[in-house]
């Protein structure tokens, strides 16, 4: 299933594969991660609505990684070459965000370090995904 060069299952499946990062990721890290937030048990929830937003986040995440990937040329779109595109998205992109944001921001380096994780991991995965299904 494709359109216009891109694989729409296969940047379905990668947005999925990264929710469900997150969701195992966090899980293991949730006490650190709210600590590092500055969180409370008490004043979280399980608002559907930002899973929602996450989700819908990831899927356009997916979508232009693997315009990207495509851009790499006919007989290169590979796992490999997925996961290096990853990446290279992840440090020049997301680890930069998060390291301005989160310093003007106030939060301690154990926050970006925590969430930078959890985005290399889901960029690296879902490289991996678009290269082996192409896009």
């Amino acid at each position: 299933m494709s359109f216009a060069g891109i694989n729409y299952l296969a940047v379905v499946f990668a947005a999925i594969a990264a929710f469900v990062i997150g969701a195992l990721y966090y899980g293991l890290m949730s006490k650190p991660w709210m600590k590092a937030a500055r969180l409370s048990p008490q004043g979280t929830g399980m608002n559907p609505v930002i899973f929602m937003t996450s989700f819908l986040a990831e899927l356009v995440m997916a979508w232009v990684l693997a315009g990207v990937i495509g851009h790499l040329g006919s007989g290169e779109v590979t796992p490999w070459n997925g996961i290096i595109s990853g990446a290279f998205v992840w440090l020049g992109f997301i680890a930069t965000t998060l390291v301005v944001n989160q310093r003007y921001e106030g939060f301690g380096w154990d926050l970006t370090i925590i969430d930078g994780l959890h985005w290399l991991l889901v960029a690296l995965a879902m490289g991996a995904i678009i290269g082996f299904m192409g896009v």
